[in-house]
């Protein structure tokens, strides 16, 4: 076993959306869905052995109850000493970029390869879904399905198959006052929209699958606008409601619809967050991101490729 091993991963962002966990253990989503992972956005986390666990983010020692218990799961199968865990993004954490997926992803990655736990790429997978279902999607890079009925993250497609760039506008660097863990279970005890959100889901996946396939825009472009404005529609008709844009998000959606009345090829879509991610072509980046730059609360402007797969950097 090696002193400090480190590894890095990006995190994804969601073109069909889930939003809804199902009622038995693995923490898997209610819906199939499907990602693409971001190459600029990174989380990196260096772990060594320690007397006791310790968790730091971002520099500050912190305690994570999810990751308290993702250990204990993990050590009921394998034998991992206590870690002293070091967790760093390069982007605003627990505030709609999916950190916790890179999070979960770079935290497997890293704790199978020093502790020679053995797992392939699917194992990493599987157990970064059970920290959050997004990270299993992490894993990979490129365009990334989690479907049934195993619910094993797969890679559809390399960033090569169709080099999408995406412009991420931030409106604001705060922490969600609503995890999404929460906010989902609100969704679905509360909002009148849940189950039509589950029957529609399976064709709003095969729609853009079949989109990536054909590298259709287009199509894509309509069938991930769509998916996630259902999911925002099921948030804001949750009770009590939940409502994760500012007002430059709107503006920023308003703004994107306005570039592609203009010809470019652009479509955006928001997590439970207040970013805006544009998913565009290269040749309309910098058009996109220009404009985007000029919307008032816009804070930040990152410009991203697709990414690759969690990966270990330093051992």
């Amino acid at each position: 076993m090696q002193n400090t091993t480190t590894a890095q991963a990006h995190p994804n962002i969601a073109l069909v959306k889930y939003w809804g966990k199902q009622s038995k253990p693995g923490n898997l989503p209610a819906t199939p869905n499907l990602s693409i992972t971001l190459s600029n956005l990174t989380t990196t986390t260096k772990i060594k052995e320690g007397k006791k666990d310790a968790f730091h983010l971002n520099g500050e020692q912190i305690e994570d109850a999810k990751i308290e218990r993702w250990l204990q799961t993990l050590r009921s199968e394998f034998e991992v000493p206590s870690l002293i865990i070091n967790s760093d993004n390069n982007f605003p954490t627990s505030a709609g970029l999916a950190s916790s997926a890179s999070g979960f992803a770079a935290l497997i990655t890293a704790v199978n390869a020093h502790c020679d736990l053995g797992l392939n790429e699917e194992m990493r997978s599987n157990w970064a879904r059970q920290g959050s279902a997004s990270a299993a999607r992490s894993i990979h890079g490129g365009f990334v399905a989690l479907v049934p009925p195993q619910w094993e993250a797969m890679r559809l497609a390399p960033s090569s198959h169709w080099p999408l760039e995406v412009v991420v506008a931030v409106t604001s660097r705060a922490a969600k006052a609503v995890n999404s863990t929460q906010g989902m279970q609100r969704s679905k005890q509360t909002s009148p929209f849940y189950n039509a959100w589950l029957r529609g889901a399976a064709e709003d996946y095969s729609s853009a699958a079949q989109a990536i396939s054909l590298r259709d825009f287009t199509q894509l472009a309509q069938v991930a606008e769509l998916s996630c404005l259902k999911m925002h529609s099921l948030m804001l008709t949750s009770n009590p409601t939940l409502s994760y844009w500012t007002p430059a998000s709107i503006a920023c959606m308003d703004c994107v619809r306005a570039l592609r009345d203009q010809g470019h090829q652009v479509f955006f879509t928001v997590d439970a967050g207040p970013q805006i991610k544009a998913v565009c072509t290269a040749e309309s980046r910098p058009a996109v991101s220009a404009a985007l730059a000029q919307v008032p609360g816009v804070l930040e402007i990152i410009d991203c490729g697709l990414g690759e797969g969690a990966q270990i950097i330093d051992q």
